[in-house]
């Protein structure tokens, strides 16, 4: 089932996350979380998962960021290419390449992010 994220605390959380205000974006998506079903419930934990990585590296917690992105990438290895409105290669790809800069240690704060894509809105 696609999720709408285009409406309500869905699109308000992407927002939050493209401004790079994490916390904010996460509480949005919890609201929503806590009415889904599998599994799309599990899904968007792993969403969530991303904006608490990102909390923890504002706070330069590195261990924290890198354990979080590591249980994103294997809770979205199982998912299909696109699932529930996102597209998910393009996601996979991203923590991918966020985890690789964060363990070489030269990832500037600003630049270390990835790009959660609405589906619709991917086009």
């Amino acid at each position: 089932m696609p999720l709408d994220w285009s409406a309500g605390e869905l699109a308000a959380g992407l927002a939050c996350y493209r401004r790079g205000q994490f916390f904010e974006a996460h509480e949005h998506w919890e609201l929503v979380w806590l009415r889904l079903a599998e599994p799309e419930k599990s899904f968007l934990q792993a969403i969530i998962q991303i904006t608490a990585a990102f909390h923890h590296w504002q706070k330069d917690e590195l261990a924290g960021t890198l354990s979080l992105l590591r249980r994103v990438q294997r809770r979205l290895a199982q998912c299909p290419a696109v699932f529930a409105g996102i597209a998910v290669d393009p996601l996979r790809a991203g923590i991918t390449a966020c985890i690789a800069t964060l363990e070489s240690g030269s990832a500037p704060q600003e630049s270390v992010r990835i790009a959660i894509i609405a589906e619709e809105q991917a086009g």
